[in-house]
């Protein structure tokens, strides 16, 4: 479930970083037999985006791509797995183009990049992956006819060109990223659409009740950065409430942006808002954000439910 949860927001992570730059498909289904690539990436010729804001990242994404995030480190039958999907689309591209009566460039084919916490030396050695000169490390290349790379996060260096694969990483690496992140300026776009994506995670990992060591780390990491959405939700709201020039509307306007996110976070929690859960809800606005965002987070349903039957017999 943890893996699913590390998997959906790496992602969505990529999506949402690449979408400025060119089409997304994403799961895109392959012949054969069933298999889905991660992130399916064609660059638009006429984008608007900011490539080179992006980084290593935006370099990547020159030319068609698949891209296949790991949250553990890839393994052998993982790496074969990737290099079929990739065949497999080229052989759908060459039979399009045989259709058509026209011959397949080098330029249409699609890169694959494998993107790994880390990989063992021999990993690498096994599938002849070697740097370049012109690359950053921890890019490794296969055979020039593979078209295919794998990004050791770990051996990245610490760079503002790499923050943006580093953030994929484990560990101390991503934590070091976050911290990076947060420092970006605060009208950048991509670092405001960096923090949504991690408040999701956040919320998402908060809510299991049997994360391994790590992850509960990156939790208590990634909670300031909710309560930071929840004081600029309610910022917000303060602000409407002042444009208006109605207090009571500001009330109302705050009590309503602290009430939305307190209805999200219970209905990802538990899955949908009923009548018990709903009842709740007015109880848990009258605490501050940082007293009833641990009691949604490290409590159960039925530890929720009866810690405020308690507080209102």
């Amino acid at each position: 479930m943890t893996r699913f949860i590390h998997d959906q927001f790496a992602k969505d992570y990529l999506e949402e970083l690449l979408s400025p730059l060119g089409k997304i498909q994403s799961p895109h289904r392959v012949a054969g037999e069933v298999r889905h690539i991660d992130v399916y990436f064609v660059p638009n010729p006429t984008e608007t985006g900011d490539r080179s804001a992006l980084g290593l990242l935006g370099k990547l994404a020159t030319t068609t791509a698949l891209f296949e995030p790991f949250r553990n480190p890839v393994t052998v039958p993982e790496i074969c797995d990737c290099l079929l999907k990739l065949l497999e689309v080229r052989g759908e591209l060459q039979r399009e183009t045989n259709r058509n009566s026209r011959s397949l460039s080098d330029a249409e084919l699609p890169k694959l990049w494998i993107i790994t916490p880390t990989a063992s030396v021999k990993l690498l050695s096994d599938f002849s992956a070697t740097l370049k000169a012109d690359w950053p490390n921890g890019v490794y290349f296969m055979a020039e006819n593979l078209r295919t790379g794998i990004i050791v996060i770990h051996q990245l260096p610490r760079t503002p060109e790499t923050l943006w694969l580093r953030i994929l990483g484990r560990g101390n690496v991503q934590k070091q990223a976050i911290d990076e992140l947060e420092m970006l300026p605060a009208e950048s776009q991509i670092r405001t659409n960096a923090l949504e994506l991690f408040y999701q995670l956040q919320e998402s990992l908060g809510f299991n009740q049997s994360l391994a060591v790590e992850d509960r780390e990156l939790v208590m990491r990634l909670r300031p950065l909710f309560q930071e959405r929840l004081a600029e939700v309610e910022r917000l709201a303060e602000q409407r409430g002042e444009q208006r020039g109605e207090q009571r509307g500001e009330q109302r306007g705050e009590q309503r942006g602290k009430q939305f996110v307190v209805e999200n976070l219970l209905r990802v929690r538990f899955g949908s808002l009923d009548e018990e859960l709903s009842a709740i809800i007015e109880p848990l606005l009258a605490l501050p954000p940082e007293e009833f965002t641990p009691l949604m987070v490290q409590l159960s349903r039925e530890e929720l439910l009866a810690r405020f039957r308690e507080s209102n017999p």
